[in-house]
């Protein structure tokens, strides 16, 4: 024991002393999800970051002679590095307002409603799911809403309620991976220091067969069931009809944006006409909903600016006469994020000090021992996510300590940063929800009702993605070396 806290001056810590680090983390993180639940974003799991940081900080500094300054740098250098990402994450938000008070997003819902029978319940709720999700960037809010509705209609029709919340789950995953709205997506790309587009594109090749696979099953788990009813769909569209003008019209928002990110423009640049469309669409379709969001006193073009810039920047609350569809068009704009960007700030302090002390590079020694092909990196990446999933309770900061674990690895084997992003996505992303005592885990539970062992072995696409990363991986497919 003696020898192991000896002092090391200049050398690389060792992996016992590496992992004091990331063990404190765990604990405090299981505290706080015990403490504070779902709201442990807002602010417990940032006190965990830092106080883990400064464990790791104390002891390389201690045991290993690093000098302070080093360890400033990184932090400093990684919240630089993660700038871009946070001003993506604060136009997420303006997008996230503006497109769904201007009625974009509840003229999306309504015709995919539609689409809803009962001979194909479950597969049709899987893609109802990933089209909202895909549109409003968020996998909890579209549980949260239409998940809470669909899981009503499933015990309506008698589907299991397994099935039904596994469907839910699978959509609402897929949306929120590939979405550009996505925090989760947006963290990745910046941890990795991957174009955002580029990322997304490259997720396809997972993605796509992942969700086709899922969507096969629940397709034949719909057909073999006798289904009793259609459920009250109709009331959800009812209440969106009512509150807002939904016309074919808002969907020209949503093409545009389209054309934009083909064209393949910058991010930022596309983020932000997207909001100004929505904006402009927004005086034009919803008068009465803008006259709402400035609180009715003001008239003219105060009142039009005080209900836009509202939009863009903070919560906003729709009486639709229906609790749910209420939870469903509620945003929070810029303000929103904050949290998030909170989090990933302490994050980043805690990776600079992990890094600057050598304790990262140690602990990927670790992989290097078994590590030698393209497929078998992906496949350690893959185990990682989902052991940070086990271990720190919290899908933000598995998917960081992933991406910058492996971030050396993959540069020093040659490979891409958007193969390590993607499979930081495949893993991380996706299999936190399937964790009981993770926040995502705990929270779809305590919203659908539904332990998360009984729908487990239902979420089709989130355990068949990283399964399907690995599987491509081992194919070989769009996987280069660099020279």
């Amino acid at each position: 024991m003696k020898k192991f806290f000896t002092k090391r001056w200049g050398q690389t810590p060792s992996v016992g002393v590496s992992l004091i680090p990331l063990l404190v983390l765990a604990l405090l993180l299981v505290l706080v999800i015990r403490a504070f639940g779902s709201d442990s974003i807002m602010g417990g799991s940032q006190i965990a970051l830092l106080s883990a940081a400064s464990v790791c900080a104390l002891l390389s500094v201690g045991l290993y002679g690093c000098k302070w300054a080093v360890l400033e740098n990184e932090i400093v250098e990684n919240i630089r590095s993660s700038a871009s990402a946070i001003i993506i994450l604060l136009l997420i938000g303006s997008i996230a307002g503006t497109w769904m008070v201007s009625g974009v997003v509840p003229t999306l819902i309504c015709y995919g409603l539609e689409v809803l029978h009962p001979s194909w319940f479950l597969a049709a709720s899987c893609l109802i799911c990933a089209g909202v999700s895909l549109i409003t960037g968020s996998s909890w809010t579209t549980i949260a809403t239409i998940g809470v509705a669909l899981m009503g209609i499933g015990r309506a029709m008698e589907f299991s309620e397994g099935w039904v919340a596994g469907a839910i789950i699978s959509g609402a995953y897929f949306g929120d991976k590939l979405s550009l709205l996505s925090d989760t997506t947006v963290l990745a790309s910046s941890t990795c220091e991957v174009p955002v587009f580029e990322h997304i594109r490259y997720m396809l090749y997972t993605t796509i067969p992942s969700m086709v696979i899922a969507l096969v099953v629940f397709l034949i788990a719909s057909l073999m069931h006798a289904s009793s009813g259609a459920g009250d769909v109709a009331l959800y569209a009812q209440a969106l009809h009512s509150t807002f003008h939904i016309t074919p019209w808002l969907l020209l928002v949503p093409v545009a944006t389209g054309l934009l990110i083909w064209r393949k423009l910058p991010a930022l640049v596309t983020l932000f006409l997207a909001t100004l469309l929505a904006a402009l669409a927004l005086p034009i379709f919803q008068p009465e909903v803008m006259h709402t969001l400035a609180g009715g006193a003001d008239e003219g073009f105060l009142m039009g600016f005080k209900g836009v810039l509202t939009a863009c920047f903070g919560s906003t609350a729709l009486d639709t006469g229906v609790a749910e569809v209420n939870d469903l068009v509620a945003t929070r704009g810029m303000a929103g994020m904050m949290n998030t960007i909170w989090l990933i700030l302490c994050a980043m302090c805690f990776g600079g000090v992990m890094t600057g002390s050598g304790m990262l590079s140690s602990l990927t020694s670790l992989f290097l021992r078994w590590v030698r092909r393209a497929a078998g990196t992906v496949a350690a990446t893959v185990g990682a996510g989902l052991c940070f999933n086990l271990i720190t309770a919290d899908q933000y900061i598995s998917i960081i300590l992933t991406g910058r674990l492996f971030k050396g690895l993959f540069r020093e084997r040659g490979l891409e940063p958007r193969l390590l992003s993607r499979a930081v996505e495949d893993s991380a992303t996706v299999t936190s929800v399937l964790v009981p005592w993770n926040s995502c885990g705990m929270t779809q539970a305590t919203v659908l009702g539904v332990a998360t062992f009984t729908y487990l072995p239902y979420c089709i696409f989130n355990y068949v993605s990283p399964l399907m990363s690995i599987f491509v991986a081992l194919l070989g497919y769009k996987i280069t070396k660099k020279r």
